[in-house]
Order: structure tokens, then sequence, then C-alpha cells
């Protein structure tokens, strides 16, 4: 495995570009000297490998699962938890994501900054949009606090890759909790995952459009082969012989695949899919699809390639505030009411497939999406599985991970209720077997009056001058707001929020120098317009809100 040191900033940043590098607060916290034995005593166990088990007893010794059953026998050093009422899942998945990878500083493209525009391909030298030497296991940082959110919300493991190009650069399984970022490895690298996405525009440089990256990444692959079967004959017999010209990209690929990592493809709708399928014959790779969501058309031709399927949980939806007049097509609307079936579809196929946040920004989402898979057929078992075993199986790790069974690590998931029941709250998890427990988010204490569903501009001045964000906030019928914050610098979950009668408050947590700190935006919603305050180290900045094309409630609110 390659190290490569973390880097770090201290530098004082401006109060303006702090307010749009948005990231997270830790709401689950683990419990200080604990003993590293526990046993939950009296819980129905569901450990996914076989049969729920009615008040079982599971003994987790130094990280890992020692005992699993009613007759389990408790050590006497072990700390044993009441588990009666309570319901034990394994630690769920997300399949494919990059928690756990910080969002990169806003510099001008230094070290982890936005890159420079794409510089014009000159030749077969030239590697436009490719670093697959870039590793998630490298790049994994405790400071990401989605860490922490993920966790809370019943993850205990992500598969990490890094975003950006063609070849993005390698996945990684990780584990939500450590004392340092290599604790958090579990395997790497697993997986290589592949972007199709074109910079696009004149003189965006070559490749710009989707043959010509799908004839790049061919040529990727005949080098990569190239260069293994030369190195093996000058390495066998170097005497006499030109060196093999060293290339950064192909030594990288050429060692992922070594390594049996599976080459994720990008594809979400009927034609996708089957290009997809076709690639990865071609290619002769090991490989994955991820995307999936018109699977229903294809489940068929999907299992008898054998080829796993990431099924990305955004399912399609109308744009907020999207034009009225607008009217969609109906294979448009075909896709948003089907694309929940495909899970199912793929279930009775036989496709095995896990699931991933995609665009979900909040981890209780994750789970409601994969409810309304639940209820377009998928069973709930399936469901589970797609978080949990299946997932590990895909990436070659179910020898340690997605079940709850003796000598796997210690990820559990305890829970009052059934997994996808809305008001079922996670009460504790366990992380390579150290305890978090949950704290329940502020309530609304009023019934809400309007809805705050929608994207908001959000505008405001700082002592760097004038400042614009993008809200995308949803409510819940009971009040609970939950979404993200975008600025050109970055995007942000929201931790916890509300709208209680016409009063609104939601939280962010943003990273100084001084360490992570809360920034809160409170204020008053009258329908059309929000207003209010940001208060962030005990400062407060004015603020108002509008909804796209209604500039004149800004200009209102401002008089």
């Amino acid at each position: 495995m390659r190290l490569k040191p973390t880097r770090g900033c201290a530098l004082p940043i401006p109060l303006g570009v702090l307010l749009a590098m948005f990231s997270v607060l830790p709401p689950l916290h683990a419990q200080g000297g604990e003993p590293q034995y526990f046993a939950i005593r009296g819980a129905k166990v569901v450990p996914v490998s076989g049969p729920p088990i009615e008040s079982a007893t599971i003994v987790v010794s130094r990280g890992i699962i020692t005992a699993v059953g009613k007759d389990a026998a408790i050590p006497a050093e072990a700390w044993v938890i009441d588990g009666k009422g309570l319901t034990v899942y394994p630690g769920l998945m997300d399949a494919f994501t990059d928690v756990g990878i910080p969002a990169p500083a806003p510099s001008g493209g230094e070290g982890g900054g936005p890159r420079r525009p794409q510089e014009p391909s000159r030749g077969p030298q030239d590697r436009p949009a490719s670093t697959p030497w870039r590793s998630a296991a490298d790049e994994a940082n405790l400071s990401d606090k989605r860490i922490e959110t993920w966790r809370n919300g019943g993850f205990t493991t992500v598969i990490c890759a890094p975003k950006g190009g063609f070849f993005p650069g390698q996945a990684a399984v990780l584990d939500l909790a450590g004392e340092r970022a290599g604790d958090l490895v579990v395997k790497s690298p697993v997986a290589i995952p592949l972007s199709f996405q074109t910079s696009g525009g004149f003189g965006g440089g070559f490749p710009d459009s989707l043959l010509g990256v799908l004839a790049y990444i061919h040529q990727v692959w005949l080098d990569t082969d190239w260069s293994v079967k030369a190195q093996a004959i000058y390495e066998k017999n170097p005497r006499g012989v030109a060196r093999p010209r060293y290339d950064r990209t192909e030594a990288a690929l050429a060692e992922a695949l070594e390594d049996h990592a599976l080459v994720l493809v990008p594809a979400n709708n009927t034609v996708q899919l089957r290009r997809a399928i076709e690639l990865i014959e071609r290619w002769q790779v090991k490989g994955a699809i991820y995307g999936g969501q018109m699977g229903y058309e294809v489940a068929p031709e999907i299992a008898a390639k054998k080829l796993p399927v990431l099924i990305d949980l955004k399912w399609p939806e109308a744009e907020k505030d999207a034009d009225p007049e607008a009217k969609p097509s109906l294979r448009t609307l075909q896709f948003r009411d089907r694309a929940p079936s495909t899970p199912a579809a793929f279930g009775k196929a036989g496709v095995k497939f896990a699931f991933y946040s995609g665009g979900i920004a909040a981890p209780k989402d994750i789970l409601k999406a994969a409810k309304k898979s639940i209820d377009a057929g998928l069973a709930p078992d399936a469901a589970l599985r797609a978080f949990t075993l299946s997932a590990a199986e895909i990436y070659g790790v179910a020898d340690r991970l997605g079940s709850i069974e003796n000598g796997k690590i210690a990820n559990l998931v305890v829970t009052d209720g059934d997994l996808f029941e809305e008001k079922t709250k996670i009460k504790m998890v366990f992380v390579d077997g150290r305890r978090f427990e949950g704290r329940e988010p502020e309530k609304p204490k009023d019934p809400p009056k309007g809805d705050i569903t929608g994207k908001w501009k959000l505008s405001y001045t700082t002592p760097e001058g004038a400042e614009e964000s993008t809200a995308d906030l949803t409510m819940d019928k009971d009040g609970a707001i939950s979404g993200s914050l975008t600025s050109h610098r970055g995007t942000a979950t929201i931790i916890s929020g509300y709208l209680s009668a016409d009063k609104f408050s939601f939280t962010i947590n943003l990273v100084l120098d001084q360490g992570a700190s809360d920034v809160t935006f409170t204020g008053t919603f009258d329908g059309t317009l929000l207003k209010g305050s940001i208060s962030v180290m005990g400062m407060a900045l004015d603020f108002t809100g509008v909804k796209p094309g209604n500039a004149g409630a800004v200009l209102g609110g401002a008089q």
C-alpha cells in the first residue's frame, strides 16, 4: 500500500470564504473510558447471513464478534447492554461515495483545490483527466464531518472514491471510526471508477464528446495491457533491449487490476446499461455497473452476464421550482415512476446489487429512498442485504464485513424497531467494536406555517463583500428541515434544522484554523421570503433568502 502525507491548512481564511466552506457537525459521540468487551443481551439479532434470532446475545471482544446466539457465554469483563426491545443489524454500507475525503480547499488549483481548465491533448503521451494513482485510502481524513453524520444514520462502512476526471482514482473500503486516518482503511484498492462526463464547451480539450471519451478509455486499457506485457518481457531479459517507457497512469491501473479491483462503469438508462455490458466484455475487465436506475428494462440481460450493479438511490424526480409550463415526456414520467422498482426486478432476475447514496445529502433520506423500493416490491430482507452483505460480496470483503457472524468486524446498528420504518430510532452504533450513542435532534415546538421546501438563494454581506449561497431545503411534515448549502466553493449537508410556526433554524459546521465551529441560520419565513441572521464565532450577519425568479421579494425584504 502506498502511503502519502495528508495535506493540512493552518493559514487564516477570510470569513467570507469560510461561510462557503460548509461541513457537518458530529451528532454521535464515542463513550470515553469504555472496556473493549461488550455483550448485547436479549435483543433480536438480524445477521443477514441467516434467519433472525430472537432474544439473542452478541459478544464483542476487541473489535471482533466472538459469539452470537441465544446461549452465548458472556465474558466476565464484558460491558452488558440490555437488548430487550432492541434489534441489532449489521452496520450499513454506502456502496459508492466520497464520504471520508474532505472537500478540497477553495484555492487556485494548488494542492487538492479545483483544477485548472484542461489543456488540449497533443498526442498519445498525454493523459487528460486521468489520476488513477489517487487513492481513497491515502486521501481519507477524519476532518470530513460527514463521517460522523453517516455513522449517526447507521452507516458504519463506505466504499469511498476520489472524484474528478475519467479515471478519478482508486476506491477503498473505509470503516467510519478511528483515532487516525489509517484506522479507517479496511481494504484498498477495491475498485477503479470510471466517468464518461466531459467538460464540454468549445476549446475544452480532447476528449470533449462521449465517443471521444470511450475511445480514450479503450486506448488506455490497450496501452496498460501492452505495458504490462512489455515490462514482463524486459524483466525476463533486459540485456540489449531498450527499457519500456514508464507511464504513471498505466502503472497505477496495472497495479490495481493485479489486486483484482473492480472497474466501475457508469450507466443509468437502458441504452447506457446495454453499452456498459458490451464495454466490460470488450475491455476484458472485472466490471460492475453503477447508476442502474432503469434496470427494470434490462434486468435479465445483466443477469445473463453475471454483472453486479450499484444502484443510485437518488431517484429521478422533477426539479424543485422547475418551470410549471414545461411538460416532461411520457418516457420521463415512466422513468420517475418505475425507477424504484428496479431493485425488485434485479432480485427477481438474480442480479446481485447494492445501494449507494448518490446525490442524497442526509443518511435518513437514504433509508427513505430504500423504503420506496420496498413499497415497489422489493423484499425488506433483500433491501437490508443490499446495504450489507451484498455490498461486501461485490467488493470482496464479505469475509470480514456485511453480516453478524463469529470472527467478523464488530460493525453493528442497534435500533428500537424495524430499520426501514420512519419512526424507528438508532439507539447506538458499533464501529470496529467502538460504541457510539445517538442524540435526538431538536424538534419544532409548533406546527410549521407553510412549507419551506425548495431552492433558495441566500444573500448576505461579509467583511470581504457581498456573498451568495444556495440552500436546497426539504421539510418533513413535522417541520424538520434537511438538505444542503452550496456555493461555488463547495456543498455541505445541513446538520439539523426545523420550521416552528414561522420561525426557522438550520445549522451547518465549518472548520476554522481554531477547529470546527457551528454556523446557524435563524429567522422568519413568510411563505416567499427568508429573513434573519447568520451566527458564527460570536458574530452575526444579516441575510435574506428568495427562490430564484422571485428577486422582488429580496428587494422588498431589504428595505
